[in-house]
C-alpha cells in the first residue's frame, strides 16, 4: 500500500498567492473538496476547523453574523457599531453582519485569518479575517445541478455552471441555490392570527453572475453580480425562565417559543463587483477592485418571547457602500512588495422601536401616563456614515537563504457623520392601528433629533455630529528557514476597530476613539516529514479603548434607558494555536486543530463592569479522520470530526447566561463515480443532538438570594438562542 502525502495548499492572506506553508501568518485555509466532504453549506460551519474562532449565527435571524476571533469581535449588529472581524468576498469587504452569513455557492475556498490584519486589509480586523474566494472559471463548458433533502423537510437545490461566449477570451459563470427546511421547533402562542408559526425555518434563494474578460494573455476582467433574499421567520428565543406576568412558562423545547409581533422577517442583499489586473511584466502586477452593496432588513425581534408585548423590537436596517481598491504587486529574487491605495464610503441607517407595552398600561393605570395609554415605545433612529481612504505597503524581503523580514504600514483617515432621534411614544391603539408592514411606527409623533449639530443656532439639532479619526497600523516581522520544510516566525501587528457614535445616543454625546489592538506572535510552520505537518502560533496582545455602552447615573424614569458609549475598558490575552495533519497512507489521514487563550482585564471602567469574554471558550479542539475506499462502483470518502467548546460567556458584562462545555459530533460518507460525473453524500450533524447556547438577553434582575426579579419591561426576559440539532442530509449531484 502506498504511503500518501501532505497537499501543497495555496492562500492569499497577503494579497499574493503564497503555499499556506510559505506563510507566516496563523490562517486556517478550507478548499472546496473538503467543504463538499464534510457537507458544509454554511460560512458558520467553519468555526469547528479553526482554533479559537467563532462563527455563529446571531439572535433574531439566521443571516446576521456574529464573528469572534481570539476574543475580539462585536456582538450587536446594531448600525454604527463596527464588527472585530472582516468578511471579505473575493477581496470585497462587507461591512454589516447582516446577510454575513454565507451560504457557500460555487466557492474555491474559506481562509480564516487569526489575528489582527490592520496593515494589509485595514480597520476592523483586530480579530482577524475570513475570506470567501469563489472559483475562476477554466473556460470549458460546465453544468453541476445539486439536490439536498434531509430532516425537518430539508429541500435544497443549486445550479452552478459556466460557458464560454467567445472560446479562450469571454467566459459566463452562473449560480444558483434556492434553501428551504421546516423549522426546528415553533411558536407556541401567539398574538397574532394568520402567521407563520415555523421558528428556526429557512427560506432562502441566492443567485450570482460572473462575466471573465481575457484580452490579452496578461490583461484580466471580471465583473460579478450576486444576490440574496432570505425570508426565514424571524427567530424566537426559549425563556429559560418562566414569565411573571402572563402564562409563558420555558417549552419544553428550546427550540420553541411565544411572540406578540409578526413573524415575517427579511434579508435582502445585492451586490456588484468589477476587478481589473495586468501584469505588466513578469514581475510587476497592477489590480484594481470596486464594488458597490446595497443590504435591506426589516426585523421583528420579541425580546421577552411572550404572547404580551412586554419587550418587543420590531427593526429596520438599511446600508449600502461603495469600495475602490488600486493595488500594486511586485516580485523579484529577493523581495516582494505589495502597495496600494483603498477608499470607502458606507452608509448605514436604521431604526428600532423598544415596545414596553405592558409597563405603559401600568404607569397608565398608575396615573404616571395618561390614563388612556395602553403601551409606550422608546424609538430610537438615525444613521452612522463613514468616508475613509487608506494607503498601504508591505515589503517581505530576504536576507539570505535562511532569514527574511516583513515590514508593513497602512495610513488610515476616516471620517464619520451621524444622527439619532430619541424619544418616547405613547399610544392608546396597540397593535391595530399601530402597525405599518409588520413595523410600529406611527407616522404622526415626531421623534426629536438628540445627537448632531446645530447649524442656524436656534437650538435644535438639523445636522449630522461630524468627527474624524486617523490611524497609522504597523507591521514587523521576522522569519528564519530552519531547512527546507521548517520556518520559524515572530511578528508585531496593531490593528484598530473604527471610532463611532453611540446609536442609541439619549444625548449630545461625542463619539468615542478607535479601539487598538497591539499584538505579538511566535510561530513554525513545518512539515516535518512528507505525511506529517504540524503548525503552531503563540500569541498576546493588548487591547485598549474597548467601546462599551453604559448606565449613566440613576433615574425614575421609566422610559430613560441612559445609555452612554465610552472607550471604558482595556484587556489583554495570551494563547496558543496548533493544526496537525497526519497522512497515514493513500487512503487514511488525521487532523487536529487545538486553540487556548486566556484573558485578562487591566482597566475596566465598563458599566456593568467586564468580567470575561464573550463567546470565546478558553479551549476549543477539533479532532477529525478521513478515510478513502476506492471500489468499482467509484470512490467512497469516510470521514469524522469531533468538536469541543470549552464553558463560555454570552456577554462579556453578564454571566446570568452562559453555555457549560460541550463535545459535538459529526459523520459522513461521500461517493463518486468512477466516471466523476455522478456524486453524492450522507451527512450526520451533531449526532449527539447537543443543546448549546449562541445568543441571548438578559434584562433581568438577580436578588441576593439567587432569584431573579423583573427586568426592563417587568419580566424576568432571560432568553437563549441555540446552535442547530442534529441533522441529517442527502446530497446528490450531477456535473455535466
Amino acid at each position: 500500500e502506498g504511503r500518501g502525502k501532505l497537499e501543497r495548499i495555496e492562500v492569499t492572506a497577503r494579497k499574493t498567492v503564497e503555499s499556506l506553508q510559505e506563510t507566516p501568518v496563523a490562517i486556517t485555509s478550507i478548499g472546496a473538496s473538503e467543504l463538499s466532504e464534510k457537507g458544509i453549506s454554511v460560512l458558520t460551519e467553519v468555526q469547528q476547523f479553526s482554533p479559537n474562532t467563532t462563527l455563529q449565527a446571531s439572535r433574531g435571524t439566521n443571516s446576521t453574523l456574529t464573528a469572534f476571533i481570539r476574543g475580539m469581535g462585536q456582538q450587536d449588529p446594531l448600525w454604527g457599531y463596527e464588527p472585530g472581524v472582516g468578511i471579505y468576498v473575493d477581496d470585497v469587504y462587507i461591512a454589516r453582519p447582516q446577510g454575513a452569513v454565507l451560504d457557500l455557492l460555487d466557492v474555491q475556498r474559506i481562509e480564516v485569518l487569526r489575528g489582527p490584519q490592520g496593515t494589509l486589509y485595514g480597520k476592523n480586523t483586530i480579530g482577524g479575517a475570513v475570506k470567501y474566494v469563489t472559483k475562476e472559471m477554466t473556460g470549458d463548458p460546465q453544468l453541476n445541478a445539486e439536490v439536498t433533502i434531509g430532516n425537518y423537510n430539508r429541500r435544497d437545490v443549486k445550479f452552478t455552471g459556466q460557458y464560454p461566449i467567445m472560446e479562450d477570451k469571454v467566459y459566463l459563470g452562473f449560480g444558483y441555490a434556492n434553501l428551504n427546511r421546516d423549522g426546528y421547533g415553533e411558536f407556541l402562542v401567539s398574538a397574532l392570527d394568520g402567521q407563520d408559526t415555523e421558528n428556526y425555518n429557512k427560506d432562502l434563494w441566492a443567485a450570482r453572475l460572473t462575466l471573465e474578460i481575457h484580452p490579452t494573455d496578461d490583461f484580466f476582467i471580471r465583473f460579478g453580480w450576486d444576490k440574496t433574499e432570505d425570508k426565514s421567520n424571524a427567530k424566537g428565543g426559549y425563556r429559560l425562565l418562566p414569565s411573571l406576568l402572563t402564562d409563558a412558562p420555558s417549552p419544553d423545547s428550546v427550540y420553541d417559543s411565544y411572540t406578540s409581533l409578526p413573524t415575517n422577517n427579511k434579508v435582502e442583499l445585492e451586490g456588484y463587483s468589477w476587478m481589473a489586473r495586468y501584469d505588466v511584466s513578469d514581475s510587476l502586477e497592477v489590480k484594481y477592485i470596486g464594488s458597490h452593496r446595497e443590504g435591506y432588513s426589516p426585523t421583528n425581534i420579541d425580546f421577552d418571547n411572550t404572547q404580551l408585548d412586554i419587550f418587543d423590537v420590531p427593526a429596520i436596517y438599511e446600508d449600502e457602500n461603495d469600495t475602490h481598491e488600486l493595488q500594486v504587486n511586485y516580485v523579484s529574487q529577493s523581495f516582494s512588495l505589495v502597495s496600494g491605495l483603498y477608499y470607502y464610503d458606507g452608509e448605514s441607517c436604521g431604526v428600532f422601536d423598544a415596545v414596553l407595552g405592558v409597563l405603559g398600561r401600568t404607569y397608565g393605570a398608575l396615573g404616571i401616563f395618561p390614563e388612556d395609554t395602553t403601551g409606550f415605545s422608546r424609538e430610537t433612529s438615525g444613521c452612522n456614515n463613514s468616508e475613509s481612504w487608506a494607503a498601504y505597503s508591505q515589503l517581505n524581503y530576504d536576507i539570505n537563504d535562511k532569514w527574511s523580514i516583513s515590514l508593513g504600514a497602512r495610513f488610515t483617515d476616516e471620517e464619520k457623520q451621524a444622527t439619532v432621534n430619541n424619544g418616547t411614544v405613547l399610544y392608546n391603539l396597540y397593535p391595530e392601528s399601530g402597525w405599518i408592514d409588520g413595523y410600529v411606527r406611527p407616522d404622526d409623533v415626531n421623534i426629536p433629533q438628540v445627537l448632531g449639530t446645530d447649524t442656524d443656532g436656534d437650538g435644535i439639532l438639523d445636522a449630522p455630529a461630524v468627527e474624524s479619526w486617523s490611524r497609522f497600523t504597523p507591521r514587523v516581522g521576522v522569519e528564519y528557514q530552519y531547512a527546507d520544510n521548517i520556518m520559524f516566525f515572530a511578528s508585531y501587528a496593531q490593528g484598530f476597530k473604527s471610532g463611532t457614535f453611540n446609536p442609541r445616543a439619549e444625548t449630545n454625546e461625542p463619539g468615542v476613539a478607535p479601539e487598538v489592538v497591539d499584538s505579538f506572535e511566535l510561530g513554525m510552520k513545518s512539515d516535518l516529514t512528507d505525511q506529517f505537518r504540524m503548525n503552531i502560533t503563540l500569541f498576546s496582545y493588548d487591547h485598549k479603548d474597548r467601546q462599551y455602552i453604559g448606565i449613566e447615573g440613576n433615574s425614575d424614569d421609566p422610559t430613560a434607558l441612559q445609555q452612554r458609549l465610552r472607550n471604558a475598558a482595556e484587556t489583554a490575552a495570551k494563547g496558543a494555536e496548533v493544526e496537525m495533519t497526519y497522512v497515514v497512507n493513500d487512503a487514511l489521514s488525521f487532523d487536529l486543530a487545538y486553540g487556548y487563550i486566556d484573558f485578562e482585564i487591566k482597566e475596566n471602567n465598563a458599566i456593568p463592569p467586564l468580567i470575561g469574554l464573550a463567546s470565546t471558550p478558553e479551549n476549543t479542539l477539533n479532532l477529525a479522520a478521513n478515510y478513502l475506499l476506492q471500489t468499482n462502483w467509484g470512490d467512497f470518502i469516510f470521514n469524522a470530526n469531533y468538536y469541543f467548546r470549552d464553558d463560555y460567556l454570552l456577554f462579556e458584562t453578564s454571566d446570568l447566561i452562559k453555555q457549560d462545555a460541550y463535545g459535538m459530533v459529526n459523520l459522513s460518507v461521500n461517493w463518486e463515480s468512477m466516471e466523476g460525473n455522478w456524486y453524492g453524500g450522507l451527512h450526520v450533524k451533531n449526532l449527539t443532538d447537543e443543546e448549546y447556547l449562541v445568543g441571548g438577553y438578559d434584562f433581568v434582575t438577580r436578588n441576593d438570594d439567587g432569584t431573579y426579579g423583573a427586568g426592563l419591561g417587568g419580566d424576568t426576559t432571560l432568553i437563549g438562542y441555540y446552535g442547530d440539532p442534529r441533522t441529517v442530509q442527502l446530497t446528490v449531484g450531477y456535473r455535466f
